[in-house]
């Protein structure tokens, strides 16, 4: 595929001048920093996936249930209000 960029007089320099210090032609050298751009994207996706997962897989319920009652409680105690922001009484209702 033939792809045509318009670019910045300074972005192409910085690439001609890269491309030159890399051994490269402009064209070569810009298609490695763009596949490798990529395939760093992809990486990066999959490794926050596989945290993600990760957390999923180990998670304590309990130790769940706690955190979310922490900081409830954490929020409520913190509001210039005196309006609760997680009523008792809303429980399972709206939160």
């Amino acid at each position: 595929m033939t792809l045509v960029l318009s670019l910045s007089d300074n972005l192409e320099k910085q690439l001609t001048v890269e491309a030159t210090m890399q051994g490269f032609s402009v064209t070569d050298y810009a298609q490695r920093v763009l596949e490798r751009h990529l395939q760093q994207r992809r990486t990066n996706q999959l490794q926050a996936v596989a945290l993600l997962q990760s957390w999923i897989d180990e998670s304590d319920p309990e130790e769940q249930i706690e955190t979310g009652n922490y900081l409830i409680q954490a929020l409520d105690a913190d509001r210039l209000s005196d309006r609760q922001l997680f009523p008792p009484e809303m429980e399972g209702i709206t939160w």
